[in-house]
């Protein structure tokens, strides 16, 4: 019997032993995931820990872990069954931080040059720097059934297992707000995560660094870590890395092995993490996806302007010269902005990004970026499979290798579009007029939330 009970002892820690070395990896990740979307969540949005636990981006990993906000601290600090404690900080103009790599105080003793937003009251400014729509009638080309009816359908849940939760979408039809809806519990005045649509603002950003001559994307690119000319990595331009051609051998996948998580959710200084990924394929030959390319980005227009200008820099050459009053994009540990992915901003600030793009570089009779970088950004890369790509925007044209396939085959070729993780999108559709932004938590299949329906549904309402 002693015997039997040593042998079940045995295979027990075995089990145990096997399930730890397999799972504990990803465990503080997990509860990083956990900490981090809540913190913004609850002190960039002003939501609350149930709704991220249920409707809200990072909702699949937080509902693992056990959250506890402090609003004296404002942070919030995430475990998995009581291991792996993970705590994210709040700043002011800052969002939310991971702590990682560097200590907390070290982290909160950092200073910032930030700007402080516009002093207006955007409800009595006419849209589109302001909230206040002027003019409410629909243009008499508008099918207003058709499009109430296209709108409704992104609210309508078909299959609860995969559900496509949109929060927000607006349809802006030659500058005018023409549909407008919301889901319950959100608002023309609520933040909302763009993921990877951040990269996009990243691009943008980089477009007006170039026009202030403050940079030759087609020079090796500024890092540091690749200046040594026996490097490969050396010859890496900032072009490559806009058409996210690096070469790197970045792994993107949302896996407990990626180099996307551990880059995240792991590091302080997620850009130095990336430079130190070996080259896989020569720089310009391949098109592959990769958040770390553009933290690469961000951190290259954080070293060519310094940190006296670089906190200031998209909120006074961007953000508050087209009206996006609200957004924020959050920092890293070592302070660079996280351009991969965390940019917050209200569903009219994303629209009038759009808009930016659609007025080709135009706004409020201001030239914010130039025709020649959106020429550059809609044009497809030529690195394998780059066809529908530009710089950190997606094209709706066919891939390079079938040429018969587009993204969305029932939308015009010249549609381009900012992308995030569960269906964040705004498309800018020029030879329709249109800008459309859709905002969600879309746990479907490839963030499918019928976006080629409903984007055709759109148009040919305005036939």
């Amino acid at each position: 019997m002693i015997l039997v009970l040593l042998l079940i002892l045995i295979i027990v820690i075995l089990l145990l032993t096997h399930l730890i070395q397999h799972y504990w990896p990803v465990i503080p990740i997990v509860a990083g995931v956990a900490a981090k979307y809540t913190c913004s969540d609850v002190f960039v949005a002003g939501r609350t820990v149930e709704q991220q636990n249920t409707v809200d981006i990072g909702a699949s990993h937080s509902k693992y872990a056990t959250v506890t906000i402090d609003n004296n601290d404002l942070s919030a600090t995430a475990s998995i069954f009581g291991f792996a404690s993970r705590k994210a900080i709040y700043r002011p103009g800052l969002g939310a931080t991971l702590i990682s790599g560097l200590t907390e105080k070290q982290i909160r003793s950092q200073k910032f040059n930030l700007p402080s937003p516009p002093n207006v009251d955007q409800d009595n400014i006419p849209w589109p720097m302001g909230d206040k729509t002027v003019d409410d009638s629909v243009p008499s080309n508008i099918n207003q059934t058709a499009l109430e009816n296209a709108m409704n359908s992104l609210f309508i849940e078909k299959n609860p297992k995969l559900p496509i939760r949109t929060h927000a979408v607006i349809v802006v039809y030659d500058g005018k707000i023409i549909g407008e809806q919301y889901a319950s519990g959100f608002s023309k005045k609520s933040k909302l995560l763009g993921m990877s649509m951040t990269k996009s603002i990243i691009g943008t950003l980089m477009g007006i660094l170039v026009q202030e001559k403050k940079l030759n994307i087609d020079e090796p690119a500024p890092v540091p870590e690749w200046i040594n000319i026996n490097d490969p990595r050396h010859f890496i331009t900032t072009r490559n890395l806009l058409q996210q051609a690096s070469g790197l051998d970045f792994k993107e996948p949302y896996s407990e092995s990626s180099d996307l998580l551990q880059m995240l959710f792991r590091e302080g200084d997620m850009a130095q993490y990336t430079t130190s990924v070996p080259l896989k394929d020569e720089p310009g030959s391949k098109y592959v996806y990769s958040s770390g390319n553009t933290n690469i980005l961000s951190r290259i227009i954080r070293q060519q302007l310094g940190d006296k200008d670089y906190y200031s820099f998209p909120y006074e050459k961007l953000f508050y010269k087209i009206g996006m009053n609200s957004f924020v994009i959050e920092v890293d540990a070592s302070g660079t902005f996280v351009g991969s992915s965390y940019a917050w901003g209200t569903a009219r600030d994303w629209t009038r990004y759009g808009l930016l793009y659609y007025n080709r570089g135009v706004f409020n009779n201001e030239r914010i970026l130039s025709e020649d970088w959106i020429d550059q950004t809609v044009a497809s890369s030529d690195g394998d499979g780059g066809g529908r790509y530009g710089f950190q925007f997606f094209l709706n044209k066919p891939a390079t290798k079938d040429t018969t396939k587009r993204r969305f085959p029932n939308v015009p070729t010249d549609t381009y579009y900012a992308n995030g993780n569960q269906g964040q999108q705004v498309f800018i559709i020029p030879s329709e007029k249109l800008v459309i932004t859709r905002l969600g938590a879309t746990k479907a299949s490839d963030s499918e939330w019928g976006a080629d329906e409903f984007l055709a549904a759109v148009i040919n309402a305005i036939k």
